[in-house]
């Protein structure tokens, strides 16, 4: 994971807006096996946690080899982590699924972990039936992957929803591979649920302006994010969209406590439009030439041309009121342009810096949110 220390004081002015959290982390990993080269340990994961004093729900990476020896692991390093951690069980449906369940279930699992895209699967594969039927019977939490390359995912989603009342999916990544129509969905589904691990300030803003706050839980994606990032970011986008300290609580974690604790979700009103959704011009060019830079980062090309026009797209000169947010933009590029990575060995699949780019993306788009003073990276 990268360093999140300069996010900490962004984190602690977004907490004195919405003071006295219980932080739950729904999206965490650990392992060493994923075949993609990142690789997180218990105690990594902890210390990132402690920084937030938060929680998480935790369950393997990607394992080649199959599940129950990574699912024993996790359950063992959550056992171990002091209450913080709280084990899913991973399961592929082609390997006995709900013989693993079961067998998960009895050594401390707190719910289930799909990954369909991995393992090469939906939804309606035939053996997970009756893992659903488990679920609804236990009131368990089942957290999906929900990204790109899975046919049908949201339909299936909804079926399975439907049929078994009792269980609680979580659709991970903000939905994104079917938001742009399962939000419509979600208020006859109260067991739907949408993690918020994903980076595009677009989406993650749909997600809060068109799903009620109830229905959505913070998640990192770690060891790809870090906790204090994703609490951050959740705290921004929900204030920007009109949301109540009281529902961003539920967001932050009050809302998957109670699913841990197999209790009925609370009801935190409904999702709030796209009413107070910034629409200032000037702030879209900085966003948009953001957006372009980040796609270029991922892409592994330099994008030092398309963040100088951010740059440029933020000396919007004297008197403009949203003053601070320009000044906070330009100073994370400048972190960016002189970002070290921290060198422990890790791959660096994408531009070093890349994340610190992201957040200044989402400053373009919550700019009536309050800053940290100064702003620190």
């Amino acid at each position: 994971m990268v360093s999140d220390t300069g996010l900490l004081p962004w984190y602690e002015r977004m907490r004195a807006e919405v003071p006295d959290p219980d932080v739950f982390d729904v999206h965490t990993h650990i392992g060493a096996n994923d075949p993609d080269g990142f690789s997180c340990t218990r105690a990594e994961l902890v210390d990132y946690l402690e920084h937030l004093d938060a929680s998480a729900f935790v369950f393997p990476m990607h394992e080649p080899d199959g599940y129950p020896a990574a699912n024993d692991m996790v359950a063992a390093e959550a056992a171990a982590s002091g209450g913080r951690l709280f084990a899913f069980c991973r399961l592929d449906p082609h390997d006995s699924p709900l013989e693993e369940a079961r067998r998960c279930l009895d050594n401390g699992a707190r719910g289930i972990k799909l990954h369909p895209r991995a393992e090469g699967f939906t939804l309606d594969h035939p053996k997970l039936q009756d893992v659903f039927a488990l679920a609804d019977e236990h009131r368990l939490p089942i957290l999906c992957h929900a990204g790109r390359g899975i046919p049908a995912l949201g339909r299936h989603s909804v079926e399975v929803c439907s049929r078994h009342p009792g269980l609680r999916l979580i659709l991970a990544h903000a939905g994104i591979s079917d938001l742009a129509w399962i939000w419509r969905e979600a208020p006859d589904h109260p067991n739907l649920f949408f993690d918020t691990s994903w980076w595009s300030p677009s989406d993650v803003q749909a997600l809060f302006a068109l799903v009620p706050p109830g229905q959505i839980l913070m998640a990192s994606d770690a060891p790809y994010g870090t906790p204090a990032f994703a609490a951050t970011m959740a705290i921004r986008h929900g204030l920007q969209v009109g949301l109540h300290p009281d529902a961003v609580r539920g967001v932050l974690g009050a809302q998957a406590r109670r699913l841990v604790e197999r209790e009925d979700p609370l009801d935190l009103g409904p999702a709030p439009g796209t009413e107070s959704l910034s629409r200032d011009p000037l702030l879209e060019r900085v966003y948009a030439f953001l957006l372009s830079g980040i796609g270029q980062m991922f892409a592994g090309v330099d994008p030092k041309e398309t963040l100088a026009l951010a740059a440029l797209a933020c000396d919007v000169g004297p008197g403009e009121p949203h003053g601070p947010i320009y000044d906070a933009i330009l100073s994370l590029l400048e972190a960016r342009a002189n970002y070290d990575p921290t060198g422990d060995g890790r791959p660096s699949r994408f531009s070093p810096g890349i994340h610190l780019v992201i957040v200044a993306a989402a400053l373009a788009r919550t700019p009536d949110v309050p800053l940290p003073e100064p702003p620190s990276f």
